[in-house]
């Protein structure tokens, strides 16, 4: 029993495990906490800047909570496809499965195509996480407007105008005593909270993708040398065989 259990062991990728793990578990609080955080700025808008956004559930909530199970089923796809190529090449599996030359090419396209795909979407979190940052400053800006500016005074955004539509009132852009706590304490202290988060996990996807791509050089090489080990094993075998042909006399 004790064999087997390091038989098994031997066969883990333990590298890609735990690249899909952070990209599990990065992609699930990213996917969350961007929907919550979508779902309070949209109703800030609505609420609080009176920017009529057509807010209907079938109309708004549905395609962007589709948005995210998209992406995290897609992650979630990926990481498993990436995982499954670590089992084939690792220990005792990869000298079964690339023991013939058709499966050794097939491994190492197969490790080239992820590695194409890994480094796309490393590209695409990147973009992600910049935005991310930049809405996360916005809303902590915010925020210190909240604790700093004076009960009795508006927290102004004309200075902001960029971010409204065109033709939006300058009395729109203020945030008065009666609309304070519902933009302060229901809308920007939590999708404040909701952004770090979402910023982080973000992060902690591009650590798992940079972590699969190095997995998947590995992977690439282990099958590119189980080939050289292949044909040395070839070599040493024809080597013993007209070893043993020869007459013992001539010893």
């Amino acid at each position: 029993m004790g064999r087997k259990c390091r038989d098994c062991m031997t066969r883990v990728p333990y590298a890609t495990l735990i690249a899909t793990l952070m990209c599990c578990v990065g992609v699930g609080v990213f996917c969350g906490t961007m929907y919550r955080g979508t779902t309070l700025t949209l109703r800030l808008f609505d609420d609080v800047f009176k920017l009529r956004i057509k807010w209907d559930q079938e109309y708004r909530v549905e395609p962007v909570q589709l948005t995210f199970m998209v992406v995290g089923a897609g992650m979630g796809g990926l990481g498993l496809m990436i995982l499954f190529v670590g089992c084939l090449s690792t220990g005792d599996t990869r000298n079964k499965v690339y023991r013939t030359w058709r499966g050794r090419v097939g491994g190492r396209i197969s490790c080239a195509i992820f590695m194409g795909i890994t480094y796309l979407l490393s590209l695409a979190w990147l973009l992600m996480f910049a935005a991310l940052i930049i809405v996360t400053l916005l809303y902590t800006l915010a925020w210190f407007q909240c604790m700093n500016v004076p009960q009795n005074e508006c927290i102004d955004y004309n200075q902001f105008s960029f971010m409204f539509p065109a033709g939006t009132p300058e009395e729109d852009k203020r945030v008065c005593s009666g609309e304070r706590k519902l933009f302060c304490k229901d809308y920007v202290n939590h999708a404040e909270i909701m952004f770090i988060l979402a910023t982080v996990s973000a992060f902690l996807v591009i650590l798992s993708l940079v972590h699969y791509l190095m997995c998947l050089a590995a992977n690439y090489a282990h099958i590119k040398d189980q080939e050289k080990f292949m044909d040395l094993q070839e070599i040493q075998f024809l080597h013993e065989s007209e070893m043993s042909t020869l007459p013992k006399d001539r010893f």
